[in-house]
C-alpha cells in the first residue's frame, strides 16, 4: 500500500451535549475528499478516539467510510492497550473495507513496556491483523516513544509497512529511514502513481467488491511481456507496480519539510484538518524538486502549526477548522474550550492560511 502525502486525522465533532454529530462528521469527509489530500484517517488522536465509546468509535468508522472520497487511501486507527481489542476493532475495519490500520504503541503500563513486550505486541498484532499495519509513535500524548532501533527490527515484519512518527525528532525520522533501506517491496499504483486501494475496484453485481488476480495488459492480448513493469487491470482499473520501502509518515506539520528531507514520505497532520491544502503545498512542492518553494510554504505554517496543534491541542485545531469552513465545534471532558483569548490568538495565526 503505498503511503506517499498528506492525510488529516479527522476530528469527531460533537453536539453541545456531548453526542456524537455524525452528521457534520459526513460533510467534514466530503470536504477533504475534494482535497488533494492522500487519504483520511480516522480515529487518530486528534478524533478523541480514547474518549470514544467502543459503540462510537465503530460508527465513526463505518460514516467515516461511507462518504470518503474512493480515492483516497483510508487508515483506521485501530489502537486500544491490549492486542485482543485492537485486533478486534481492526477485523472491524477490514470488514468496512478500510485499506490500513494505525495501531499506537500501548503505554499504560510504562514500566512493562520494554522491547520484548513492544515487539510481541506488534508482531502479534501484524501476524493476525486483515490489514496492513503502521505502528502509531506519539510520545507526546502517550509518554512512550519508541526507540528508533525497536523500529528498524519491527520493519523486517511483511505487514508492518510503516510508522506515524509524531516526535517532531527529524534525526530519529532519518535514523528510522536509513536503518530500512533494507526493506524492498512492491505497492499497486495507478498509471500515474497514485495508490490503489479496494475501494477503488468497481462492485460486482451483489455489489461486493471485487477482488482478484492482476491481468496485465500483454498477457490478455496474448503477447508475452515481463510484469515488472507492465501496466496491469485490476477490475477494470490500470495499475502498475512501484516499489516502496518501510514508509515513514510524520505527524508534526511545523516540521513537514525537514522531515521531508529526512526521507519522509509524507505525513498525517492535525494541522492538515483546518488546512489540508496548505499543508498539500509543501509536499508538492517538495515532491517537484522545488525546494526553495517548500520552505516557502513551510515557513508560513509553522507557527500557526505549532501553536495551534502543539500547544492548543484539539481545542485548538477545531477551532481552526471552524475558521476555515470545517466544523470543528466543542470538545469532550476532560478537554476545556478555548478561552477568549485563545481563539483571539489562532484568529490572528490563521489570518492568512485558508482553505
Amino acid at each position: 500500500m503505498l503511503l506517499q502525502g498528506i492525510f488529516p486525522p479527522v476530528t469527531t465533532p460533537f453536539y453541545p451535549e456531548g453526542n456524537v454529530y455524525y452528521k457534520k462528521l459526513e460533510t467534514n469527509v466530503e470536504r477533504y475528499s475534494r482535497t488533494p489530500v492522500a487519504g483520511i484517517v480516522a480515529l487518530g488522536s486528534t478524533a478523541e478516539a480514547i474518549l470514544l465509546s467502543d459503540e462510537e468509535r465503530r460508527q465513526v468508522l463505518k460514516t467515516t467510510i461511507e462518504v470518503a472520497g474512493s480515492e483516497k487511501v483510508l487508515i483506521a486507527g485501530t489502537g486500544i492497550e491490549s492486542a485482543h481489542e485492537t485486533l478486534a476493532l481492526t477485523e472491524y475495519a477490514a470488514e468496512l473495507g478500510y485499506d490500513v490500520a494505525m495501531v499506537r504503541t500501548p503505554h499504560y503500563y510504562k514500566g512493562q513496556m520494554r522491547p520484548a513486550n513492544m515487539l510481541a505486541f506488534y508482531r502479534t498484532v501484524a501476524d493476525r491483523s486483515p490489514l496492513p499495519v503502521i505502528i502509531y509513535n506519539f510520545p507526546q500524548a502517550t509518554g512512550y516513544d519508541i526507540p528508533a532501533e525497536l523500529v528498524i527490527e519491527l520493519a523486517d515484519h511483511p505487514n508492518l509497512i510503516g510508522i506515524k512518527e509524531s516526535s517532531g525528532a527529524v534525526e530519529k525520522v532519518r535514523k528510522m529511514v536509513e536503518g530500512t533501506r533494507h526493506v524492498k517491496r512492491s505497492a499497486t499504483v495507478t498509471e500515474a502513481f497514485a495508490a490503489v486501494t479496494p475501494r477503488m475496484l468497481k462492485p460486482n453485481s451483489e455489489g461486493a467488491v471485487q477482488g482478484g488476480e492482476l491481468v496485465t495488459i500483454a498477457a490478455s492480448s496474448g503477447t508475452a511481456r515481463p510484469s515488472s513493469g507492465a501496466v496491469s487491470v485490476v477490475s477494470g482499473v490500470k495499475t502498475r507496480p512501484k516499489e516502496v520501502g518501510f514508509q515513514v509518515l510524520v505527524g508534526a506539520a511545523h516540521q513537514l519539510q525537514p522531515s521531508l528531507d529526512a526521507g519522509a514520505v509524507g505525513a498525517i497532520l492535525a494541522f492538515a484538518d483546518p488546512a489540508p491544502t496548505a499543508c498539500y503545498e509543501i509536499y508538492a512542492a517538495w515532491e517537484e524538486g522545488d525546494h526553495e518553494l517548500a520552505r516557502i510554504k513551510q515557513e508560513r505554517i509553522a507557527k500557526a502549526a505549532e501553536r495551534v496543534v502543539g500547544a492548543l491541542s484539539i481545542p485548538g485545531v477545531k477551532y481552526a477548522m471552524d475558521l476555515n469552513g470545517y466544523f470543528g465545534g466543542s470538545v469532550r471532558l476532560p478537554l476545556l474550550p478555548l478561552t477568549a483569548q485563545m481563539k483571539a490568538e489562532i484568529d490572528q495565526l490563521m489570518a492568512d492560511i485558508r482553505n
